[in-house]
C-alpha cells in the first residue's frame, strides 16, 4: 500500500511517500480501505515538523479518513460498511488516513451518513465537523439568526470557510475576518455579508471594546481571541476551536464579568460519539455539492508533502481533499 510516512532518527525529521506492507498497520479491530483523506493545518504541522504534533515515529499522518470496512472484529461494523473517522489521536499517536489502508479501533468510527458521499465527507472533514460543533455550541447558548452579527476569524481556512457557509445557510449575518482581504470575493461567495482585515483584531487591544458581535467562531487564538471577547455584545458567546496565531490568551476578565460573555471551548479530537453523530447528521442536512465546490480542492497522495508547505505558508484556500485512488 502507498502511504505518507513521517520518520525521525539520526538522519533527521522527514516525510515522504512510501510503499509499505499492510502488516505495518497494527492495533485496531477494524481494517478500512481508505477512499479519501484530507490535509488539515495539524497534518501540515506534522508533515513539515513545524509543530509538536507527532508523538510516535515512524507514523502515517492524517487526522481524517473515510472508506469501506474490509475486515472487522467488532460487532458495530461489518465488511462493506462505509465508515468515517475524525481525530481520536490518529495522525498524532496512531497511524492515520494518509494511506490506502488503515487499521483503527471501532470505538473511533461512525457510520457514514447515507446522504453524504465519501468525497463529500472528506471535503467536510475535521474542519467542517469542527465548524458544526461550534455552531451547535452557540445555538445551545440561545444564539439565533435574530441575535445579531456572527464573527468568523481565520475565514479563509478550512474551519472558517465552513463556518461561513453553514452559518449563512442557517440564515445568520456573517462577518469574516481574514488576512487575505484581497480574497474577499471568495468569502462573500461563501455567504459572508461583510469582510474585515484581521489586523483590526490581531494586535493587543483594550480590555473592553465596542459591542459588535452576538456570537463568534474563532480558530486563531491569542490576541485575536482576546479582542473578539472584548467586542462581544452582552451575553454573547465565542466558540474557540483553534490557535493559528498562538495558544496564549492575553485577555482580562472584564468581558466575562461585565458583559456576561461565554467562552466555549470546542474540542473535536476526543468528542464523544453521540456528539459526532449529531454534528454529522446536521451536516448531512445542510451540505450540497455547490457549497463543497467552492471550498474543496483535490490532490493526490504524492502531492501531500508539497501542499503541506503551501498550507502553512498561507497559500491554500479552503479544504484540501486527498484522493487515495489517484
Amino acid at each position: 500500500m502507498k502511504a505518507v510516512l513521517i520518520e525521525k532518527d539520526e538522519q533527521g525529521y522527514r516525510a515522504a511517500l512510501q510503499e509499505l506492507e499492510p502488516s505495518f498497520l497494527q492495533g485496531g479491530d477494524v481494517v478500512v480501505d481508505v477512499a479519501y483523506s484530507t490535509l488539515n493545518y495539524k497534518d501540515a504541522l506534522a508533515i513539515t515538523g513545524k509543530g509538536p504534533v507527532v508523538r510516535l515515529f515512524p507514523l502515517i499522518p492524517g487526522i481524517d479518513l473515510v472508506g469501506t470496512v474490509v475486515e472487522s472484529d467488532s460487532e458495530k461494523f461489518k465488511t462493506g460498511d462505509k465508515v468515517l473517522l475524525n481525530g481520536f489521536g490518529v495522525g498524532e499517536q496512531y497511524h492515520g488516513g494518509l494511506a490506502q489502508r488503515a487499521c483503527v479501533k471501532s470505538d473511533w468510527l461512525i457510520h457514514l451518513p447515507p446522504q453524504i458521499t465519501p468525497f463529500q465527507a472528506m471535503a467536510i472533514g475535521t474542519a467542517g465537523y469542527t465548524a458544526m460543533l461550534c455552531i451547535i455550541a452557540l445555538e445551545k447558548q440561545g444564539i439565533t439568526p435574530d441575535s445579531g452579527k456572527i464573527l468568523v476569524t481565520g475565514a479563509n481556512g478550512g474551519v472558517g470557510s465552513f463556518a461561513i457557509s453553514l452559518l449563512a445557510k442557517l440564515g445568520y449575518h456573517v462577518v469574516a475576518s481574514t488576512g487575505r482581504v484581497s480574497e474577499a470575493e471568495y468569502l462573500i461567495k461563501l455567504g459572508a455579508k461583510d469582510v474585515i482585515d484581521r489586523n483590526t483584531l490581531s494586535e493587543p487591544g483594550r480590555p473592553l471594546g465596542k459591542s459588535l458581535w452576538a456570537g463568534a467562531i474563532d480558530s486563531v487564538g491569542s490576541h485575536t481571541l482576546a479582542n473578539v471577547c472584548a467586542q462581544m455584545e452582552y451575553g454573547g458567546s465565542v466558540a474557540a476551536c483553534g490557535l493559528a496565531q498562538g495558544m496564549d490568551f492575553p485577555a482580562t476578565v472584564a468581558p466575562f464579568i461585565l458583559r456576561g460573555v461565554n467562552l466555549l471551548g470546542i474540542d473535536s479530537v476526543m468528542r464523544p460519539i453521540p456528539d459526532r453523530e449529531a454534528a454529522w447528521q446536521k451536516l448531512a442536512q445542510l451540505i450540497d455539492d455547490t457549497m463543497l465546490k467552492d471550498i474543496a480542492t483535490t490532490i493526490s497522495l504524492s502531492q501531500v508533502v508539497e501542499v503541506s508547505n503551501d498550507l502553512l505558508a498561507g497559500k491554500v484556500q479552503g479544504r484540501v481533499v486527498v484522493d487515495l485512488t489517484m
